[in-house]
């Protein structure tokens, strides 16, 4: 069977121009140069121990109870109300389990479900950098204008007039990020109240993704923008059960918005992917049911890996930003004397054996992390010590 040939039209792209704007996810490309070079991951941020046998159980459960088929599109019942107590427990609010839940594969896909849910031509998003790398793809994809603000070590603190300057008029959202990836940075009140200021003002959206809510150390406290007075009716709430529960591979999150808003997401989410799976949706109700014990436990674990990894590469050399919440630590690496980071990473990669995160992906301008990499430490005893090992080889310049 033949097949004609459509007539040439003068000058039009072959792909989309969205897709032009941004690169493949460099800390996916860290985990396959890791795979080829046969080196540690501390690249890509999955945990390499199991996950908690009573999530594991109550998901097989599911599936022999024959839980196979489609979930109620914006989440399981059992689920959405799990969430509802959950959050009430740990931030005091109230949550409508019908009318401000969607349940999404993965809190990536909730997030784009909700940027895609507010944003029209035109709309600008204000994003702190260093930023995990999804959000700017995110407003673009959404066609958003993405607008950024520095957060700036030691500390990863914003200026306020920097901030209050890349709100304007046309300020749809600001994404948050806290616990923030790749920094370890947990916002204060004071800061999320400067936010909520210019929020109220501008009459914008706060979207914050919340994912490593529970794994904080030293004495840090997560605040949800969603709990501050006049953010209930304009707060995006991200979330899942990847970070928490040891479960990254199964792809449940969710948003927490009000009615009108989660109205908007759920129609988005719908024809994105219909819905997420449906036997590990009722594993992660009872995950989210688990007593405080766990997340005890949980924040003490990761507590203990974070000092020996702050060990470890400060005898290698690095110097450390200590974080306060997520499993990374942000370096910089300018002793080494590599001309970038990029450079640095194949290095490590290749001749040392360790995989790590180049730090400019995290930066709007890639020359603004050009002396950073970024290593996480959501890993076995035995993987950290040899990667100990492996970076003794390290010489600084």
């Amino acid at each position: 069977m033949s097949v004609s040939q459509p007539p040439a039209r003068a000058q039009r792209a072959r792909h989309s121009l969205k897709a032009e704007r941004f690169t493949e996810s460099v800390i996916r490309e860290m985990t396959r140069l890791a795979l080829a070079h046969n080196a540690i991951n501390l690249a890509q941020g999955f945990p390499n121990f199991p996950a908690p046998a009573e999530i594991k159980r109550a998901a097989k459960e599911a599936i022999d109870r024959d839980v196979n088929q489609y979930a109620i599109t914006w989440g399981a019942k059992s689920l959405r109300d799990a969430i509802v107590a959950r959050v009430a427990r740990t931030q005091g609010l109230t949550i409508d389990p019908e009318r401000e839940i969607t349940v999404c594969c993965g809190a990536t896909e909730a997030m784009m479900s909700a940027m895609m849910a507010i944003i029209n031509p035109g709309d600008e998003v204000v994003i702190f950098e260093p930023f995990y790398e999804n959000y700017g793809p995110d407003a673009i994809l959404s066609g958003a204008t993405p607008r950024f603000v520095k957060l700036r070590p030691p500390d990863w603190t914003f200026d306020p007039a920097e901030l209050a300057a890349a709100f304007s008029p046309a300020t749809k959202a600001i994404i948050l990020n806290t616990p923030n990836n790749p920094t370890g940075k947990v916002f204060t009140r004071e800061e999320l109240e400067a936010i909520r200021d210019l929020a109220v003002r501008y009459d914008a959206f706060v979207i914050t993704d919340e994912i490593y809510e529970s794994i904080l150390y030293d004495g840090a406290r997560h605040i949800s923008p969603a709990t501050l007075d006049g953010m209930r009716e304009r707060t995006i709430v991200v979330n899942g059960l990847s970070k928490t529960y040891s479960v990254t591979g199964w792809r449940v999150g969710w948003c927490i918005a009000p009615p009108e808003t989660t109205a908007a997401i759920r129609k988005v989410h719908d024809f994105l992917t219909v819905g997420a799976a449906a036997p590990m949706q009722e594993a992660g109700a009872v995950a989210l049911g688990f007593p405080e014990s766990y997340y005890e436990q949980l924040a003490a674990g990761y507590l203990a890996r974070r000092n020996r990894l702050l060990g470890i590469l400060e005898n290698a050399g690095f110097h450390c930003f200590r974080p306060r919440g997520t499993y990374y630590i942000m370096t910089d690496i300018s002793a080494f004397g590599f001309p970038d980071d990029v450079a640095f990473a194949r290095h490590l990669v290749e001749k040392i054996g360790v995989a790590a995160v180049p730090g400019s992906s995290f930066y709007s301008n890639p020359a603004d992390g050009r002396t950073h990499l970024r290593f996480a430490f959501c890993k076995t005893d035995e993987t950290l010590e040899a990667a100990a090992d492996r970076l003794s080889r390290l010489h600084r310049a």
